[in-house]
């Protein structure tokens, strides 16, 4: 592979190879079969959440559907009775296509 350093000067870089996976997973497993033996106990897996990760967790789980706004909403369009003013669609529609 080559690069230039913008004045003309070529370089030659020697190519970099990736180790397959496979490699890097067997060795991998071998380090924690050993790492198991010297502390005494299986193998297992450990996941820790930091605290951020934590709120992150539970803002996913939450949902901040308003369900009793959109059932409303639902009943309102099933029965025909909801309406939305026109030149509330037109200022909307501008609005998103100005910016």
């Amino acid at each position: 592979m080559s690069y230039s350093n913008g004045i003309g000067d070529w370089k030659t870089l020697n190519p970099i190879t990736p180790t397959p996976a496979s490699e890097t997973r067997h060795a991998n497993n071998q380090a924690r079969t050993a790492e198991a033996k010297t502390a005494g106990r299986p193998e297992a897996d450990e996941t820790k959440l930091s605290s951020t990760g934590g709120l992150i967790a539970q803002a996913l789980a939450g949902s901040d559907v308003r369900s009793a706004k959109v059932e409303a909403l639902q009943k309102a369009i099933a029965n025909g009775s909801y309406s939305v003013s026109s030149s509330d669609v037109a200022d909307k529609l501008i609005q998103t296509l100005q910016g």
